[in-house]
């Protein structure tokens, strides 16, 4: 897995420069290029493996692959924006409203949000039109006021709520925050042959609540020059995590439980997804 991994985010990164060529040296392009670098691309990871168990080619699948990682690159721009999270610091480097300035930032995002749908609708990734419909329809209701922007918005009400969140009410809002495009990443392999992704959906649905509780583990137990961005927000503003509400040794043994979860819905495609197993096992020991 871990060379497939690397290969993977070598590969992601070789392809958003190559797509991000004709776009200039203006401050937007230049911006979109310093959003998209670096990352763990778990989300691309997802989409490749995923279209791997289905039969398409690394060369198709590097499109839906790059689409979510424009489209979670977009999200975090907005996100760190003073009216939102207003954070200084992502993956270790500035972030985008910093080095530049908001009005760069929201365009950044906004571009970048475009970009996805032209990679998750291009001719060279899915072979059908329909496969390419599908994957830029099911994309749009992740990313938009159903899915993730769903669940940005009910964060924001979060912060200035009389009440903290019940453990019922942060699950709701992190299926959409951080699970939709998790989920939408992984089902992208079968939508591209038009296959059945429940296993892989079912599979997503439980590493994207295992994945939020690590990051609220890591909001707590991890140091800010190894996370790459500031921790401790959350429990400074008061606001329910899973570790607020569960205790800490609770809250990583659902992670635990959950990605275990995970590598049981893909049992049907045996050896095959042996990687993707890793990789949900991977997504609870990370520190970062």
């Amino acid at each position: 897995m871990d060379d497939r991994f690397a290969g993977i985010r070598s590969r992601v990164e070789a392809h958003l420069a190559d797509v991000l060529k004709p776009f200039g040296d203006g401050p937007v392009a230049e911006a979109m290029r310093y959003a998209v670098r670096g990352g763990k691309r778990v989300r691309a990871a997802l989409v490749m493996e995923g279209a791997r168990l289905h039969g398409v080619a690394d060369d198709r699948s590097i499109w839906p692959a790059c689409a979510i990682e424009a489209m979670h690159a977009y999200s975090l721009v907005h996100d760190d924006l003073p009216c939102m999270d207003d954070d200084d610091l992502r993956r270790g480097q500035p972030t985008v409203h910093v080095k530049w300035d908001e009005a760069t930032a929201v365009l950044t995002g906004d571009a970048l949000q475009s970009l996805a749908f032209e990679m998750a609708s291009h001719p060279d990734g899915a072979e059908t039109g329909a496969a390419r419909a599908e994957l830029a329809l099911t994309l749009a209701r992740a990313a938009g006021g159903q899915g993730m922007v769903l669940g940005q918005a009910l964060d924001i009400a979060a912060e200035t709520a009389e009440t903290p969140l019940t453990l019922e009410e942060i699950t709701a809002l992190q299926a959409g925050k951080t699970g939709a495009l998790i989920r939408w990443a992984a089902t992208a392999g079968p939508r591209m042959t038009g296959d059945d992704s429940g296993p892989l959906d079912r599979y997503a649905k439980a590493l994207g609540l295992a994945f939020q509780i690590q990051d609220d583990v890591i909001d707590v137990t991890g140091d800010a020059g190894a996370v790459g961005k500031a921790v401790g927000k959350d429990a400074a503003a008061g606001k329910a995590t899973f570790v607020s509400l569960l205790g800490l040794d609770a809250a990583r043994a659902r992670a635990a439980a959950l990605a275990e979860e995970a590598c049981e819905a893909i049992s049907c495609y045996g050896q095959d997804a042996e990687s993707l197993r890793q990789l949900a096992r991977f997504v609870i020991s990370r520190q970062t």
